[in-house]
C-alpha cells in the first residue's frame, strides 16, 4: 500500500510538472524584438500589427522619420508578443493601454526649439489654429480619391492647410491634440493637402481610421510649430 502512494504521489508530481510546462509555453512572451519595414509601412499599420501603442512605437524609435520608413529600414518594436499579428479593437481600447507612459514636450523657446519623442527640433515660429480631422472615406476627398494635393496617398502626417497662412510643403509639429489614432503629445506633419473651407488660421488632420473614429475629434484649438 505504501508503494502505491509513493507511486502515486511521483504520479501527480510528474503530471503538475507538466502541466506547468504547458502554462508557461502557452504564455506570450514579451520582448523588443527588430521589424524589416517594406514600403508602405507607416507608425500606424505598424501598431496594429504588432498591437502595440504607437506612442511607445514611435519613443522606441527616435531617429526614424514617421515620413520616411522606407523598405529595409530595422525598428524596433517594444514589447511585441511574439507570433501575434493581429490587432484587436478592443486590445486598444482596453484599460491597458491607458497605463503607457506619457511622452514628453519639451519646449524651450528662448533659443526656438522643442524636445518631442527624444528628437531636437528647430522651429522659426508658432501658430494657433483651430482644427479638424478627416479621413480617407471617399465621401471627404472628392472625385481624386484619398490622395493629397500632389497626388501622393493620405497617410499620418498629412494635413490641409490655407497656402496663404502655411505654404506648402512646409513641415509643422503639431501639438495640443487629442484623439486615439494621433500620437500622443506630438508628432511632425506636413502641409500636402487643401480644402475649401480650410481658410486662414485652419488645418485639417488626416487620421488614419474609420470614417466614424474620426468624426470623434470635431473641432481642436491646436498649436503648430513651423519646423526649420
Amino acid at each position: 500500500m505504501r508503494k502505491s502512494r509513493i507511486w502515486f504521489r511521483s504520479f501527480k508530481i510528474i503530471v503538475l510538472a507538466a502541466g506547468l510546462t504547458g502554462m508557461l509555453q502557452g504564455m506570450p512572451a514579451y520582448a523588443d524584438s527588430i521589424h524589416t519595414a517594406k514600403d508602405g509601412d507607416t507608425f500606424y499599420l505598424l501598431a496594429q500589427q504588432y498591437s502595440v501603442s504607437m506612442d511607445k512605437l514611435m519613443e522606441a524609435n527616435p531617429e526614424v522619420d514617421a515620413k520616411n520608413i522606407y523598405g529595409g529600414l530595422k525598428l524596433t518594436i517594444p514589447g511585441a508578443e511574439e507570433g501575434l499579428t493581429a490587432f484587436s479593437a478592443s486590445a486598444a481600447e482596453s484599460p491597458v493601454q491607458t497605463l503607457t507612459a506619457q511622452p514628453t514636450l519639451k519646449v524651450f523657446s528662448s533659443e526656438n526649439v522643442v524636445e518631442a519623442w527624444g528628437k531636437t527640433l528647430n522651429y522659426t515660429k508658432t501658430i494657433q489654429v483651430k482644427a479638424s480631422a478627416y479621413s480617407a472615406a471617399a465621401s471627404e476627398n472628392g472625385m481624386w480619391g484619398a490622395v493629397d494635393y500632389f497626388g501622393n496617398p493620405l497617410e499620418l502626417g498629412t494635413i490641409a492647410v490655407d497656402p496663404k497662412v502655411i505654404p506648402m510643403g512646409t513641415k509643422v509639429l503639431v501639438t495640443g491634440h487629442s484623439h486615439a489614432n494621433l500620437p500622443k503629445a506630438a508628432f511632425i506633419a506636413t502641409a500636402s493637402d487643401q480644402g475649401g473651407a480650410i481658410k486662414g488660421n485652419r488645418i485639417d488632420i488626416f487620421i488614419p481610421g474609420s470614417q466614424q473614429s474620426v468624426k470623434q475629434f470635431g473641432f481642436q484649438d491646436i498649436t503648430l510649430y513651423i519646423l526649420e
